[in-house]
């Protein structure tokens, strides 16, 4: 009786025990996601990425291509109205007709440079012994010198300076009568007496005693305008800047129809000049057409009928009208 009381008991207390284990089992499988009661035979299935189809971005076409090869950069023609444009431009730009003619008569007329401007000229007063600054400074001076003056007055008085002593520090203590008596008699001999003395101090205390490397530098110095500032440029540092234009080089583009219109100042006839002239002839127009002047087509009673271009130069045909008539 005992015995079979105690397996009762027994079975009742393991009914109890499977009992509250299960009702466990059920609580924690309702906790927990049922992502991770996946079957242990099976392994979790591995997202598969889509492929993503490569996007073609069309480049539009342009005129101007750059074409890579050889780790080379090619730039194509241009076609571009733009360009086209230009291309009109400079196509329809006026030059006088026979200009090519014209000059080559005048260098024809001028191969025995027998002018002053030949011998006496800017470019031969500086002295060649005298260190490149100084021989800068004197190119200066002389250009200073020669405006309004002829070419034998000016290198006459640029000898006597150069005798004296013609460098910076020695004109800017030089009294004013003295310096005045030594480039008498060039034109405005007074005025220019001035311009020089106050240049002078200013390349001294600016410039080390140098001239200034620059057109507008060098436009900034009392007296010195567009004409001596771009010969200065060429016969000092021998840079191309512009075209030196003076009272010659105004009479004769005027006469031979080298502008447009009409001008009245010699810088009306360089802006004029300068935009059709080629640039590879901007270093010597003004020594050409000064010479010219001096010998042929002087400011009164020019020499036509001495003139190779006689038959083609506007002025002399104008002339033989005005004889007709």
């Amino acid at each position: 009786m005992n015995k079979k009381l105690k397996l009762d008991v027994l079975t009742t207390s393991r009914s109890l025990r499977s009992g509250i284990k299960d009702q466990k089992k059920d609580q924690n499988e309702d906790s927990v996601p049922s992502k991770y009661f996946a079957d242990a035979n099976t392994s979790p299935k591995k997202t598969e990425r889509k492929k993503r189809t490569p996007v073609k971005i069309k480049y539009e076409e342009t005129e101007n291509t750059l074409d890579i090869k050889n780790n080379e950069i090619k730039l194509e023609d241009s076609k571009d109205e733009t360009m086209k444009e230009e291309i009109k431009e400079i196509e329809q730009k006026w030059v006088p007709s026979n200009w090519e003619a014209i000059l080559e008569n005048v260098k024809e007329m001028r191969k025995y440079k027998t002018a002053p401007v030949d011998e006496m000229g800017c470019h031969k007063c500086v002295d060649t012994k005298a260190p490149a600054k100084v021989a800068r400074y004197q190119a200066l001076v002389v250009l200073m010198l020669s405006s309004q003056t002829k070419d034998q007055v000016t290198h006459a008085a640029m000898q006597r300076l150069n005798t004296y002593g013609c460098t910076p520090e020695i004109i800017t203590n030089t009294p004013d009568d003295a310096l005045g008596k030594l480039i008498y008699p060039v034109g405005f001999w007074k005025k220019k007496v001035e311009y020089i003395k106050k240049s002078s101090a200013i390349l001294i205390n600016k410039y080390d005693g140098d001239i200034p490397k620059t057109l507008e530098e060098l436009c900034q110095l009392p007296g010195v305008g567009p004409k001596m500032g771009h010969l200065c440029m060429q016969i000092a540092w021998g840079k191309v800047s512009g075209i030196g234009v003076d009272i010659h080089v105004h009479r004769i583009c005027n006469r031979l129809g080298f502008v447009k219109e009409p001008t009245k100042t010699p810088d009306k006839t360089r802006i004029a000049l300068e935009e059709w002239l080629p640039k590879t002839l901007w270093s010597e127009i003004n020594h050409l057409l000064v010479g010219f002047g001096q010998e042929i087509c002087l400011p009164r009673f020019p020499k036509c009928s001495e003139c190779l271009n006689k038959d083609i130069c506007p002025f002399s045909a104008n002339s033989k009208t005005k004889k007709k008539t």
